[in-house]
């Protein structure tokens, strides 16, 4: 028998209200912690680097990261900066492309360069096609810089509240199939 991994839920600008599946996941999972950042609104990197860190030292099991936009973003940048030897995943869903004025508003410029060397932990990451803050090519260009497996769930936009997912049980099947492939220790 494997242990279930701890879940620590990454949100992005905003945070994640109450419609959006990482939220709705944070209620389902009695595994999982959201991570809180001090403004969802003004995010900076040093700060937001700063507590995402600060959480994952204190996490002491096998735990997997669930980001979203800018916090899938802050994950990425994370794992090129700092290492835990708990994170043994990351599941990366829909990261907003910081370095395009295009797709992303200048609030989160401060984020940019996204890293383009590989990530120290298995990864999923999962793109739509219509998603407006990445285009479809810059995601799938992301995964194989991070290394990540890259899955595309069709036109679902930015994989968020708006596009109206509830519980996400899409996002739930991609979540389990991925923890099954990781190295889990045995309990």
């Amino acid at each position: 028998m494997t242990t279930t991994p701890h879940l620590l839920i990454v949100p992005g600008l905003g945070g994640s209200g109450e419609t959006h599946w990482q939220h709705l996941w944070h209620q389902k999972y009695s595994n999982s912690q959201m991570l809180v950042q001090e403004s969802w609104d003004s995010p900076l990197l040093d700060q937001w680097l700063d507590k995402l860190n600060h959480s994952i030292q204190n996490v002491q099991e096998p735990t997997v990261l669930v980001g979203h936009s800018l916090g899938a973003v802050l994950i990425a940048l994370w794992a090129c900066k700092y290492d835990c030897k708990n994170i043994i995943g990351a599941l990366l869903v829909a990261p907003a492309d910081v370095d395009s004025a295009t797709h992303t508003p200048e609030v989160v410029w401060n984020f940019a360069p996204l890293p383009v060397q590989p990530l120290a932990f298995p990864t999923l990451l999962i793109t739509s096609t219509d998603d407006p803050y990445i285009a479809p090519e810059r995601a799938e260009a992301l995964a194989n810089h991070w290394g990540s497996t890259f899955v595309s769930i069709g036109e679902k936009g930015h994989i968020n509240g708006a596009s109206n997912l509830g519980l996400w049980e899409e996002g739930q099947e991609y979540l389990k199939s991925f923890i099954e492939s990781l190295q889990l220790p045995n309990s």
